[in-house]
Protein backbone atom coordinates (compact mmCIF):
# COMPACT_ATOMS: atom_id res chain seq x y z
CA UNK A 1 0.00 0.00 0.00
CA UNK A 2 1.39 3.42 -1.00
CA UNK A 3 1.87 5.76 1.92
CA UNK A 4 -0.11 9.01 1.63
CA UNK A 5 2.18 12.00 1.16
CA UNK A 6 1.90 14.96 3.50
CA UNK A 7 -0.09 17.83 1.92
CA UNK A 8 2.06 20.19 -0.14
CA UNK A 9 2.42 23.49 1.70
CA UNK A 10 1.55 26.33 -0.66
CA UNK A 11 1.58 30.11 -0.25
CA UNK A 12 -0.69 32.14 -2.52
CA UNK A 13 0.09 35.65 -3.78
CA UNK A 14 -2.91 37.55 -5.18
CA UNK A 15 -3.99 41.13 -5.78
CA UNK A 16 -7.72 40.80 -6.39
CA UNK A 17 -10.73 38.71 -5.47
CA UNK A 18 -8.80 35.48 -6.04
CA UNK A 19 -11.06 33.28 -8.16
CA UNK A 20 -8.15 30.94 -8.90
CA UNK A 21 -7.39 30.81 -5.18
CA UNK A 22 -11.01 29.88 -4.48
CA UNK A 23 -10.89 27.14 -7.15
CA UNK A 24 -7.70 25.74 -5.61
CA UNK A 25 -9.27 25.78 -2.14
CA UNK A 26 -12.33 23.96 -3.47
CA UNK A 27 -10.15 21.25 -5.00
CA UNK A 28 -8.14 20.89 -1.82
CA UNK A 29 -11.36 20.41 0.15
CA UNK A 30 -12.77 17.81 -2.26
CA UNK A 31 -9.53 15.85 -2.26
CA UNK A 32 -8.49 16.58 -5.84
CA UNK A 33 -5.38 18.43 -4.70
CA UNK A 34 -3.23 17.11 -1.85
CA UNK A 35 -2.14 20.49 -0.55
CA UNK A 36 -2.60 22.98 2.25
CA UNK A 37 -2.66 26.77 1.85
CA UNK A 38 -0.36 27.98 4.62
CA UNK A 39 -0.29 31.71 3.77
CA UNK A 40 -2.04 34.23 1.56
CA UNK A 41 -0.18 37.42 0.67
CA UNK A 42 -1.59 40.46 -1.11
CA UNK A 43 -0.18 43.86 -2.01
CA UNK A 44 -3.67 45.38 -1.62
CA UNK A 45 -5.44 45.69 1.73
CA UNK A 46 -8.85 45.65 0.04
CA UNK A 47 -8.21 42.47 -1.97
CA UNK A 48 -11.05 39.99 -1.72
CA UNK A 49 -8.53 37.18 -1.45
CA UNK A 50 -7.57 38.36 2.05
CA UNK A 51 -11.19 38.26 3.20
CA UNK A 52 -11.58 34.74 1.82
CA UNK A 53 -8.40 33.64 3.59
CA UNK A 54 -9.61 35.05 6.91
CA UNK A 55 -12.94 33.24 6.58
CA UNK A 56 -11.00 30.02 6.00
CA UNK A 57 -8.67 30.71 8.96
CA UNK A 58 -5.66 30.86 6.67
CA UNK A 59 -2.86 33.22 7.78
CA UNK A 60 -3.15 36.32 5.59
CA UNK A 61 -0.76 39.21 5.07
CA UNK A 62 -1.04 42.61 3.44
CA UNK A 63 2.52 43.32 2.33
CA UNK A 64 3.50 46.01 -0.15
CA UNK A 65 6.90 47.44 -1.02
CA UNK A 66 5.58 50.95 -0.25
CA UNK A 67 5.47 50.02 3.44
CA UNK A 68 9.21 49.40 3.60
CA UNK A 69 12.28 51.62 3.44
CA UNK A 70 13.98 49.47 0.82
CA UNK A 71 13.50 46.52 -1.50
CA UNK A 72 15.82 44.56 0.75
CA UNK A 73 13.60 45.08 3.82
CA UNK A 74 10.51 44.15 1.83
CA UNK A 75 12.18 41.03 0.48
CA UNK A 76 13.36 39.98 3.92
CA UNK A 77 9.84 40.27 5.31
CA UNK A 78 8.40 38.19 2.47
CA UNK A 79 11.06 35.52 2.95
CA UNK A 80 10.34 35.52 6.69
CA UNK A 81 6.60 34.97 6.16
CA UNK A 82 7.21 32.20 3.64
CA UNK A 83 9.81 30.49 5.84
CA UNK A 84 7.67 30.65 8.98
CA UNK A 85 4.83 29.03 7.02
CA UNK A 86 7.26 26.31 5.82
CA UNK A 87 6.24 27.07 2.25
CA UNK A 88 7.09 24.42 -0.33
CA UNK A 89 5.45 25.98 -3.39
CA UNK A 90 4.54 29.60 -4.16
CA UNK A 91 1.44 30.09 -6.30
CA UNK A 92 0.75 33.43 -8.00
CA UNK A 93 -2.98 33.86 -8.57
CA UNK A 94 -3.63 37.20 -10.18
CA UNK A 95 -0.70 38.90 -8.47
CA UNK A 96 -0.16 42.26 -10.17
CA UNK A 97 3.33 43.00 -8.85
CA UNK A 98 6.76 41.81 -9.89
CA UNK A 99 8.03 39.37 -7.28
CA UNK A 100 11.41 40.49 -5.91
CA UNK A 101 14.28 38.67 -7.67
CA UNK A 102 15.64 37.23 -4.42
CA UNK A 103 12.29 35.50 -3.76
CA UNK A 104 12.23 34.09 -7.28
CA UNK A 105 15.76 32.75 -6.88
CA UNK A 106 15.02 31.27 -3.47
CA UNK A 107 11.97 29.42 -4.83
CA UNK A 108 13.46 28.53 -8.21
CA UNK A 109 11.31 25.86 -9.88
CA UNK A 110 8.98 26.11 -6.86
CA UNK A 111 6.97 29.17 -7.94
CA UNK A 112 4.07 29.04 -10.39
CA UNK A 113 2.07 31.62 -12.29
CA UNK A 114 -0.93 31.32 -14.60
CA UNK A 115 -1.30 33.38 -17.77
CA UNK A 116 -4.52 33.70 -19.83
CA UNK A 117 -2.93 32.88 -23.20
CA UNK A 118 -0.69 30.30 -24.82
CA UNK A 119 2.81 31.56 -24.02
CA UNK A 120 5.08 32.72 -25.50
CA UNK A 121 2.30 34.45 -27.47
CA UNK A 122 0.59 37.44 -25.84
CA UNK A 123 2.84 37.56 -22.81
CA UNK A 124 5.19 40.08 -21.25
CA UNK A 125 4.94 43.40 -19.47
CA UNK A 126 1.57 45.08 -19.86
CA UNK A 127 -0.16 41.96 -21.16
CA UNK A 128 -2.40 40.82 -18.34
CA UNK A 129 -6.12 40.43 -17.75
CA UNK A 130 -8.37 42.00 -20.38
CA UNK A 131 -5.35 43.41 -22.25
CA UNK A 132 -4.43 39.84 -23.22
CA UNK A 133 -7.90 39.03 -24.55
CA UNK A 134 -8.10 42.32 -26.45
CA UNK A 135 -4.76 41.55 -28.11
CA UNK A 136 -5.81 38.00 -29.01
CA UNK A 137 -9.01 39.25 -30.67
CA UNK A 138 -7.30 42.13 -32.42
CA UNK A 139 -4.77 39.72 -33.93
CA UNK A 140 -7.58 37.52 -35.25
CA UNK A 141 -6.55 34.33 -33.45
CA UNK A 142 -8.79 31.30 -33.75
CA UNK A 143 -7.41 29.73 -30.56
CA UNK A 144 -6.30 31.15 -27.24
CA UNK A 145 -5.73 29.34 -23.99
CA UNK A 146 -4.03 29.15 -20.61
CA UNK A 147 -0.45 28.55 -19.52
CA UNK A 148 0.77 27.50 -16.08
CA UNK A 149 4.48 28.28 -15.99
CA UNK A 150 7.46 28.48 -13.69
CA UNK A 151 8.29 31.98 -12.55
CA UNK A 152 11.66 33.47 -13.43
CA UNK A 153 12.96 37.03 -13.15
CA UNK A 154 11.20 38.28 -16.31
CA UNK A 155 7.51 38.58 -17.21
CA UNK A 156 5.96 35.34 -18.50
CA UNK A 157 9.21 33.73 -19.68
CA UNK A 158 9.53 30.77 -17.31
CA UNK A 159 9.19 27.20 -18.62
CA UNK A 160 5.56 26.10 -19.21
CA UNK A 161 4.28 23.34 -16.93
CA UNK A 162 0.84 22.89 -18.53
CA UNK A 163 -1.16 24.51 -21.32
CA UNK A 164 -4.76 24.22 -22.41
CA UNK A 165 -6.33 25.52 -25.61
CA UNK A 166 -9.53 27.57 -25.59
CA UNK A 167 -11.39 28.26 -28.84
CA UNK A 168 -11.99 31.84 -29.94
CA UNK A 169 -15.55 32.23 -31.18
CA UNK A 170 -16.50 34.36 -34.18
CA UNK A 171 -18.30 37.03 -32.18
CA UNK A 172 -16.25 36.96 -28.98
CA UNK A 173 -15.65 40.10 -26.97
CA UNK A 174 -12.77 40.40 -24.48
CA UNK A 175 -15.29 39.64 -21.71
CA UNK A 176 -16.79 36.51 -23.29
CA UNK A 177 -13.34 35.16 -24.15
CA UNK A 178 -12.08 35.95 -20.65
CA UNK A 179 -14.96 34.00 -19.10
CA UNK A 180 -14.18 30.92 -21.19
CA UNK A 181 -10.46 31.17 -20.47
CA UNK A 182 -11.12 31.52 -16.73
CA UNK A 183 -12.88 28.14 -16.68
CA UNK A 184 -9.74 26.58 -18.17
CA UNK A 185 -7.57 28.42 -15.62
CA UNK A 186 -9.53 26.92 -12.75
CA UNK A 187 -9.10 23.45 -14.25
CA UNK A 188 -5.41 23.32 -15.00
CA UNK A 189 -3.96 25.34 -12.12
CA UNK A 190 -5.13 22.76 -9.61
CA UNK A 191 -3.90 19.96 -11.87
CA UNK A 192 -0.44 21.54 -12.05
CA UNK A 193 -0.29 21.96 -8.26
CA UNK A 194 -1.25 18.32 -7.81
CA UNK A 195 1.68 17.31 -10.04
CA UNK A 196 4.00 19.08 -7.61
CA UNK A 197 2.22 17.45 -4.67
CA UNK A 198 2.90 14.07 -6.28
CA UNK A 199 6.54 15.00 -6.96
CA UNK A 200 6.04 14.38 -10.67
CA UNK A 201 7.80 17.48 -12.00
CA UNK A 202 11.29 17.22 -13.51
CA UNK A 203 13.17 20.10 -15.14
CA UNK A 204 15.36 19.49 -18.18
CA UNK A 205 16.63 22.82 -19.46
CA UNK A 206 13.51 24.74 -20.47
CA UNK A 207 11.45 21.58 -20.67
CA UNK A 208 9.19 20.51 -17.81
CA UNK A 209 8.84 16.74 -17.85
CA UNK A 210 5.83 15.20 -16.10
CA UNK A 211 6.80 11.86 -14.61
CA UNK A 212 4.42 8.92 -14.61
CA UNK A 213 2.40 8.31 -11.48
CA UNK A 214 3.42 5.05 -9.73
Amino acid sequence: MTKQREPLRIAVFASGRGSNFEAILKNIKNGTVNAKVVAVISNKSSAGVLETARKENIPSFHLSDVHFNSLEEYTERLLQVLAEAKTELVVLAGYMKMVPPAIVRHYKYRMLNIHPALLPSFGGKGLYGHFVHEAVLEYGCKVSGVTVHMVDEEYDTGPPVMQKCVPVMEYDTPDTLAARVLVAEHEIYSTAIQLFAQDRIEIKGRKVVIKKWP
